[in-house]
């Protein structure tokens, strides 16, 4: 069984429009929403064995809170830059080259890509708000075995 939790990153701010994109902080909102989601993924018990986090800051940022919760290094976290501005078909590959001894691995990300891989690999899921996790199940050996079958489970936890 093969786990996959997708995350966006929690809300960014604007307010400093001379910093470049990728160098955009979370928000007070944001912050906040990190905060309850982390608790309450936490008593979900799907601890997730890799975090991948898009190289900018507030997923970044993100990534760190959900290796906290779960008592992990975020020294741990693992940087791809397929994440940052990429697509939904480079973040297919990038789940597809990773290593199989990982059963439940966390991506932390960016919409749009983010909603439409959400969506291909579980047509439930139509949109995922800032902060929010998919969790989605795969009844699979390997990860690229995973991305060709049909989810087993999905769901969505958005923040309150």
């Amino acid at each position: 069984m093969k786990t996959l939790l997708l995350m966006r990153h929690a809300s960014s701010g604007w307010d400093e429009l001379s910093l470049a994109d990728r160098a955009r902080p979370l928000d007070e909102k944001g912050e906040r929403e990190l905060a309850r989601m982390t608790r309450r993924y936490a008593t979900r018990g799907v601890r997730p064995e890799l975090i991948v986090s898009s190289p900018a800051l507030r997923a970044l940022a993100t990534a760190r809170a959900l290796a906290t919760t779960f008592g992990q290094s975020a020294d741990d976290i693992r940087v791809d830059d397929r994440l940052y501005c990429g697509s939904a078909r480079a973040l297919l590959h990038s789940i597809g080259e990773l290593d199989d001894a990982f059963d439940r691995v966390a991506i932390v990300g960016h919409n749009p890509e983010l909603t439409e891989l959400a969506h291909h690999l579980a047509r439930d899921i139509e949109f995922l708000p800032t902060c929010a996790i998919a969790t989605i199940e795969f009844d699979a050996p390997s990860w690229a075995e995973a991305l060709r079958r049909k989810a087993a489970s999905a769901t969505l936890d958005t923040p309150p």
